[in-house]
C-alpha cells in the first residue's frame, strides 16, 4: 500500500474515533445532567410547562390556624374569636382540646333550670336557632345573637360567679359567668359597657345586670346585639374552653 493511501486511512480512522469519543461524551453529559451530577441540581420546572412539579399547598398547623390575636389592653391572649367566639388559651396555657359532641344530658339539665333570657325585654319566642350558622368557610356560630337597642340591660341568666371580665378584639367587652356548680359557663359578648361596680370574681344573682347591649369588638357598628354562648366546662374548669351547647335549645 502506498504512503498516500496509508495517510488517508489514518485520517479516516482518527476522524471516526473523534466522532465516537464526542458522541460518547455527549451521552455521558446527558446522563449526568439528568441526575444532577453536572450542575448540582436539576433546573426549576417551567410553570407554564405540563411537566411542572405540583407542590402540595401548605396546611397550617394547629398553632398557625388558631394563632391568637393581640388583646387591646391585656397581657393575656383574647378569649374569643368572632363567629365561633370560642376562647383561646391565655399565654402559658395549653391550647383547648377539640370539643366533644354536645351532651343532651347537659342541655336537659339546663332546660330544667329555666334560665332567664339574658337581654331585658326579649321574649323566648323571639329567639331563633343560629348554632350551626356558618361564620366564614370553616366555622360555625355555636351561639345565639340577640338583637336589641344599644344600652339595653344584659342580665345574668342565673346565679353564679363572674369568672372573667375580658376585652378581646373579636368579642369586645365580655363576661364569662360560671353557674353555681361551676360545671357550665355563660358567655356574654359585644357589650357596650359593664354594669357599674361589676368586678371579676363577684358572686352574681339571677337577673342581675352585668352590662349593656352594644357593638364592641368586631360586631357590626349599626347592629347592636348580645352574642350569648353556653359551654360545659371540662375538669380543669378553664374559663376559655369547654364543649359548646346550643343556647336556643336551653332558653326555649
Amino acid at each position: 500500500m502506498s504512503k498516500a493511501a496509508q495517510y488517508r486511512d489514518a485520517r479516516i480512522f482518527t476522524a471516526g474515533a473523534a466522532c465516537g469519543f464526542l458522541a460518547g461524551a455527549f451521552v455521558v453529559a446527558v446522563i449526568l445532567w439528568e441526575f444532577g451530577g453536572l450542575t448540582g441540581s436539576r433546573p426549576a420546572a417551567n410553570p407554564d410547562s405540563t411537566d411542572s412539579v405540583i407542590v402540595a399547598p401548605h396546611t397550617p398547623s394547629r398553632s398557625e390556624s388558631n394563632a391568637p390575636e393581640t388583646p387591646a389592653r391585656s397581657e393575656e391572649r383574647p378569649a374569643a374569636t368572632l363567629g365561633r367566639e370560642r376562647p383561646a388559651a391565655p399565654v402559658g396555657e395549653s391550647a383547648p382540646p377539640a370539643p366533644s359532641p354536645p351532651s343532651s344530658e347537659s342541655i336537659t339539665e339546663l332546660q330544667a333550670r329555666r334560665l332567664d333570657v339574658p337581654v331585658d325585654g326579649v321574649r323566648r319566642d323571639q329567639l331563633t336557632r343560629q348554632f350551626t350558622d356558618r361564620r366564614g368557610a370553616e366555622r360555625e356560630h355555636e351561639a345565639l345573637d340577640i338583637l336589641a337597642p344599644r344600652n339595653t340591660p344584659v342580665k345574668a341568666v342565673e346565679a353564679g360567679r363572674a369568672a372573667k371580665l375580658f376585652l378581646s378584639k373579636a368579642g369586645g367587652l365580655t363576661v364569662y359567668q360560671f353557674d353555681p356548680s361551676e360545671r357550665y359557663c355563660y358567655y356574654y359578648a359585644h357589650l357596650e359597657r359593664y354594669a357599674d361596680g361589676l368586678k371579676e370574681g363577684d358572686t352574681v344573682t339571677r337577673g342581675q345586670v352585668l352590662g349593656y347591649v352594644g357593638t364592641s369588638g368586631n360586631a357590626p357598628k349599626d347592629t347592636p346585639h348580645l352574642h350569648f354562648a353556653v359551654f360545659r366546662l371540662d375538669d380543669q374548669k378553664h374559663w376559655w374552653e369547654g364543649t359548646p351547647l346550643d343556647p336556643y335549645d336551653i332558653l326555649r
